[in-house]
C-alpha cells in the first residue's frame, strides 16, 4: 500500500500571517511538521502543497533548503491542489495534515496507515474528541479523485475532505478508535492566533524535543492548566 502525506501550507493566515515559518523552539512549525510526518510509519512521500500567490515563494525556498518535495497549485480550490499534487506518485492513500499543526500525532498516524492496510476503505473515521491540531486524515486517492469529479459546493473545495463527511453514505469507512490518552477536546494545540502561538512556544519549550510524543504533550497541558489556558478563548472557525 502506497501512502503519501501532503501538508497544506500557505504564508497568508488572515489572523496569523507567516505563521508556518514562525520560530519554534530553536527550528519553526514547518521544520516540527514536515520532521514529525516524516516520522510516520508507512509513508513514501512527504509534499508540502502551497499555492501559486509570489508570498508562498517562501514555503518553497523553505522546501528547497530543506530538501522537502513540494508543489505549487491553487490558492482556494485546496482540493484540486491535492489532487495535481498527489498526481505525480500515484499513491493508494493521501494523508491530510495541515501546517498549523506542529505536535501532529506522528505515532496515532502510524496506526492509522496499519489499520487500513488491513482495510483497505475509501477514509479512516475517528472515534474520540481529540485536542484540535493532533488529528490527520486518510483518504483513498480513488476516494479523492471521486470527490474531484463530483458537483462541489466551494467548502468542498476549501476543505479537501469535507465532502466524504457531508456524503458519507457514498463513502466505506472503518472507523479507529482514539487511545484514552488523546482524548482531551477541551485542549487546542494548534495555530490560528497569537495565544496558539505562546501555547506552542511553551510546549516546544519545556520539551525541547521536535519527536515528542503528542501523549505527553497532552499530558502536560493537563497538569499545567495555567499553560492550557493560554489558548482556551479561541473559538474555532467554523465551515462555511
Amino acid at each position: 500500500m502506497k501512502t503519501i502525506v501532503i501538508i497544506q501550507a500557505r504564508m497568508g493566515s488572515t489572523r496569523l500571517p507567516g505563521k508556518i515559518l514562525m520560530p519554534l523552539g530553536e527550528l519553526d512549525v514547518l521544520s516540527y511538521v514536515t520532521a514529525r510526518c516524516n516520522k510516520i510509519k508507512g509513508v513514501t512521500e512527504v509534499i508540502v502543497a502551497t499555492s501559486t500567490l509570489p508570498q508562498d515563494d517562501a514555503v518553497e525556498n523553505w522546501c528547497n533548503e530543506h530538501n522537502v518535495s513540494c508543489f505549487r497549485g491553487s490558492e482556494d480550490n485546496v482540493l484540486d491542489r491535492f489532487v495535481q499534487s498527489a498526481k505525480r506518485y500515484e499513491p493508494d492513500y493521501v494523508m491530510r495534515v495541515t501546517s498549523d499543526c506542529p505536535f501532529v500525532d506522528f505515532e496515532m498516524a502510524s496506526n492509522l496507515i496499519e489499520l487500513m492496510e488491513h482495510e483497505r476503505k475509501d477514509i479512516v473515521l475517528i472515534d474520540g474528541q481529540l485536542p484540535r491540531g493532533l488529528a490527520v486524515e486518510l483518504i483513498s486517492y480513488e476516494a479523492l479523485l471521486r470527490i474531484y469529479r463530483s458537483e462541489l459546493e466551494e467548502r468542498h473545495r476549501e476543505h479537501v475532505t469535507y465532502y466524504a463527511y457531508e456524503f458519507s453514505d457514498q463513502f466505506e469507512s472503518v472507523t479507529y478508535i482514539a487511545p484514552k490518552n488523546r482524548v482531551a477536546s477541551e485542549l487546542r494545540i494548534t495555530l490560528d492566533m497569537d495565544a496558539d502561538y505562546e501555547l506552542c512556544q511553551a510546549v516546544a519549550g519545556h520539551f525541547n524535543d521536535i519527536y515528542v510524543s503528542s501523549a505527553d504533550v497532552i499530558e502536560y497541558l493537563l497538569e499545567n492548566p495555567e499553560v492550557a489556558r493560554l489558548n482556551a478563548h479561541i473559538e474555532q472557525k467554523p465551515v462555511m
